[in-house]
């Protein structure tokens, strides 16, 4: 018997992260899987003001905070999924006339703490004999992958075939159909029916114990339900309106090839455990800016899938 434990878009949370990580030892899991969106979308500057104090503008408040009060605010920003960045004024005014120099900042924070991250899990996951897998998803920049791949526990599965335990494979990729946002990782439908073809292609052996680890749910299967948006990327009637937004390609390659299970993320509010045909489908969902992990237990042996629970913590 293996126990698997999957979660995805924590997307830059360290508490979410720090959760995952811990979670095998929690649920006595051999194997973590984390599906993409692993890092956050944003800065948050924190600018320093006369009589040691600083002003931060997060979650729509404007907010000052005295000097012994700064590392408790840079917690709750990486907890929430951002970047904290203590500037002064005038490098704050910098910040504010070169977005250029934005990018910059946002991305060696990205990968600074990408390295932290890593760091705080080969610690632990080398302790508890786990492995862990992880997937770039399509909001995440490709040199994260090299930070990722100097991991001895940590392992980037992106394009391969894994080896779970001696009989179940697994292929993943973070590569998604194309979003209003025009993300790192997105392609055309075309060009992912190509991507996932040749990743499918690989397992060369029975498809009867194999996973499909990929971040874009399929199409229409009640797992990639999100809010409408109009053409100024708002949602619809204050997010009650809910559109399928998943990929068409995912589907067909579900569909044609019957995995019995399919681990996908990607949609928020997509959580949920379907089947398609054959394949149990499975999209934990995402609440990182509560601070909360939501995943899935999954226990697989030679017969297969023996069970399977969603979790939150």
């Amino acid at each position: 018997m293996t126990r698997i434990f999957f979660a995805t878009d924590v997307h830059g949370s360290e508490v979410c992260w720090k959760k995952f990580i811990n979670a095998g030892k929690f649920y006595q899991a051999e194997v973590l899987i984390l599906g993409g969106d692993i890092t956050g979308k944003a800065l948050v500057p924190i600018v320093s003001i006369p009589g040691k104090k600083y002003k931060v503008s997060f979650l729509e408040q404007q907010m000052t905070i005295k000097e012994g009060q700064l590392e408790e605010m840079e917690s709750l920003i990486r907890n929430r999924g951002y970047y904290p960045l203590v500037v002064s004024e005038e490098e704050y005014q910098e910040l504010c006339r070169d977005p250029a120099l934005v990018k910059k900042r946002f991305e060696g924070l990205v990968l600074q703490t990408a390295e932290r991250w890593l760091e705080y899990a080969e610690a632990r996951l080398k302790e508890w004999g786990i492995d862990c897998y992880i997937c770039p998803g399509n909001d995440d920049m490709f040199e994260v992958d090299e930070v990722f791949k100097k991991g001895k526990r940590v392992k980037v599965a992106e394009g391969k075939v894994v080896e779970i335990n001696r009989r179940w494979l697994m292929v993943s990729t973070g590569w998604t159909n194309p979003t209003p946002w025009q993300t790192y990782r997105e392609c055309s439908e075309e060009e992912l029916h190509v991507r996932l073809e040749n990743i499918v292609q690989q397992l060369d052996t029975s498809l009867e114990y194999a996973i499909f680890n990929f971040h874009a749910p399929p199409y229409q299967s009640g797992l990639d339900e999100a809010p409408e948006l109009d053409a100024m990327l708002r949602p619809k009637y204050a997010g009650r309106s809910l559109v399928p937004v998943g990929s068409k390609a995912v589907r067909v390659i579900v569909e044609k090839y019957q995995p019995p299970l399919g681990l996908f993320g990607h949609i928020h509010e997509g959580k949920g455990i379907k089947r398609l045909g054959k394949t149990l489908c499975i999209n934990p969902g995402s609440s990182y800016e509560q601070g909360i992990l939501l995943g899935c237990l999954i226990d697989l042996d030679d017969t297969g899938i023996k069970k399977y629970l969603l979790t939150s913590g």
